[in-house]
């Protein structure tokens, strides 16, 4: 399995298929346990992880690490990635064809992952994921369905799916860390 991802990282870092790979400093492919029962998806990189390489390093990444620690979850002991794998400029949005472009590799990373709980830090990954196990019909705005868990068919028997308040929504409102904090903990009480 590590060569497989190996290849998958190698890939991505070659990477052309759309605009953002002329604009971006490092791609960011995703870290931490491939063997983890517990995958965390986000939209895309920021300005921090265009920098480095790493998903959740930069003020997210701080509240992430907070989250996870309150939960009893070691940041190396699941897998983060994200949609894209480059940073949209500006931190903006991203556009259709740029998911469409670039989630074929975290499909595959999914495929070898195989996790019991993917956590879906925000809109993006939230409606992707659950469309992506067929459950559009159920996808809503994170404001309406955070911290639910949604359970759904997969070859290896079934996948929780967690749709979660984005960690960055904390920097600009800081008063929605209880929410986050909530949340993330009922992670460690979903049974694998």
């Amino acid at each position: 399995m590590q060569n497989k991802f190996e290849q998958i990282e190698k890939e991505v870092r070659n990477c052309q298929k759309c605009p953002l790979a002329a604009t971006r400093l490092n791609v960011v492919p995703g870290e931490g346990s491939i063997s983890s029962h517990i995958l965390f998806i986000g939209e895309a990189p920021g300005a921090a992880e265009d920098e480095t390489g790493k998903p959740f390093c930069g003020r997210a990444g701080k509240v992430l690490d907070e989250l996870l620690f309150k939960a009893g979850l070691k940041r190396n002991d699941i897998y983060i990635s994200n949609i894209l794998k480059c940073r949209p400029p500006g931190n903006r949005n991203p556009k259709d064809e740029e998911i469409k472009a670039c989630s074929g590799y975290l499909d595959r990373q999914v495929d070898l992952i195989k996790p019991k709980i993917i956590g879906c830090l925000g809109n993006f990954s939230t409606r992707y994921i659950m469309e992506k196990f067929g459950l559009k019909n159920r996808a809503q705005g994170i404001s309406k369905i955070h911290g639910q868990v949604f359970i759904t068919p997969v070859s290896q028997g079934s996948i929780k799916i967690v749709p979660l308040y984005h960690p960055a929504v904390v920097t600009y409102n800081a008063n929605m860390i209880s929410v986050l904090e909530k949340d993330f903990s009922m992670l460690k009480n979903i049974p694998k």
